[in-house]
């Protein structure tokens, strides 16, 4: 990122703070030129009061190991056998990365700790196959990790489990990193690896629902990147377990992790939770309740009158915000005949219910629902609450920027609004 967008950066302090990231890194990105700058964009992080547990691979150092010492190793991933002589590559494939990382945190001036706080079993007989020493998480020492992380430590977990009667079992770096994730209540799960993100049939996803993705992969043809299935999988799985957030992307690009964590497009691929849950379309008796929640705001001159058929006539457009089956909020999606664009429209929050962050919800529900159905400018037509359109990336524009039918309506209303509009075609 350029030290331009540092006010891009610090608007989403207030949001991440004392929050916790996990950070799985492939072996592959952790062998990267690139990767001591992935160490100093976590320095960053770190200064901004976001706590970080640094998750690692080991497969590509398990395979260069391997062919130095002429051995053929019985799984690279973790995900499949792991004979005895793979487990002792892994656990020095293993270490050799966590020292390479404990050496550059302290040359980024961290502190670190690498810690055994990964409780495991064998994974065991799966479809008539042993797996002999593969593991399969267990538990998570949250207390040691808090610990950690309350003392400004980076935890740093290796692909590797313990029973605690003196085994040691290899791990898939993936799942161990979302089982940390889930047990510490992260709000993000960050994937590096060396691919641009999430690919389906050759094209890149940039943003999906978890639920979506979990559907998808149980497709006999899912089309989803062989490479990227584990992280796929296991991203669904987390959004599902209530992590909010989980990412996939390149670790080989210079400050991609800031790009992806502090601004709205990213760089990689996006798998987000169903936080909208409270979010439904309206419904004939919602017309009345739409009414009440813009009253006051009609009365300030913040919205414009509707009247119940007018309502009525596009309600399909129209979503309700309850807590509790209780309307607090609502919003419009409005289509024109330009089929590539679409207006935010007739948001308004109950004032009981201000400050919440529910406006900004109903925002990003409202975009990601328009980048749905292929569309691609969102606009807006705000008197008074432009900022809150310009700091979610909304641009100022002129009328002309408006489809005809809008553009009409505009010009006849006399109000002078200020005309914000959005690209969402992929970057």
């Amino acid at each position: 990122m350029k030290p331009t967008d540092l006010r891009g950066i610090l608007r989403y302090i207030p949001q991440f703070r004392r929050k916790t990231f996990v950070i799985s890194v492939d072996g592959a990105v952790a062998a990267d030129d690139n990767f001591a700058n992935i160490l100093l964009d976590i320095a960053v992080l770190r200064s901004l009061n976001i706590r970080i547990v640094l998750a690692h691979g080991a497969a590509a150092q398990l395979a260069t190991l391997a062919n130095e010492r002429n051995q053929t190793p019985s799984n690279l991933d973790g995900t499949g056998i792991t004979d005895d002589a793979t487990l002792e590559l892994a656990i020095a494939a293993a270490n050799r990365v966590t020292h390479d990382i404990l050496e550059k945190l302290s040359a980024q001036d961290l502190r670190a700790a690498w810690c055994n706080c990964v409780t495991a079993h064998p994974v065991g007989i799966l479809k008539g196959v042993d797996h002999l020493r593969t593991g399969k998480v267990e538990r998570i020492d949250v207390e040691m990790l808090d610990r950690l992380l309350q003392d400004g430590l980076v935890p740093v977990i290796p692909p590797l489990g313990f029973d605690g009667e003196g085994s040691s079992f290899r791990l898939n770096s993936d799942a161990a990193a979302r089982s940390v994730a889930e047990a510490l209540g992260a709000v993000k799960l960050i994937y590096l690896t060396n691919a641009p993100g999430l690919a389906r049939n050759g094209e890149l996803i940039r943003q999906m629902q978890g639920s979506a993705l979990e559907a998808i992969l149980g497709s006999d043809n899912h089309g989803i990147d062989p490479e990227n299935v584990s992280k796929a999988s296991h991203a669904a799985i987390a959004c599902r377990n209530g992590i909010p957030r989980a990412h996939i992307l390149n670790g080989c690009v210079n400050e991609g992790l800031l790009a992806e964590v502090f601004s709205n497009e990213g760089i990689g691929t996006l798998i987000f939770a169903n936080e909208y849950r409270a979010i439904r379309p309206a419904k004939k008796k919602d017309i009345r309740n739409i009414l009440n929640l813009t009253k006051e705001p009609v009365a300030n001159a913040e919205l414009v009158e509707r009247s119940p058929a007018e309502i009525e006539a596009r309600l399909n457009d129209y979503f309700i915000h309850e807590i509790d089956d209780n309307p607090v909020a609502c919003v419009a999606l409005h289509r024109y005949d330009d089929a590539d664009s679409a207006e935010l429209a007739y948001l308004c929050v109950n004032a009981s219910h201000e400050n919440q962050g529910i406006g900004s919800k109903l925002a990003r529900f409202v975009e990601e629902t328009a980048r749905e159905r292929g569309i691609r400018k969102l606009f807006s037509v705000s008197a008074q609450t432009f900022n809150f359109f310009v700091k979610r990336g909304f641009v100022e524009s002129t009328p002309e920027a408006l489809p005809p039918d809008r553009r009409a309506a505009y010009e006849k209303s006399g109000r002078k609004s200020k005309v914000l509009v959005k690209d969402l075609t992929p970057a």
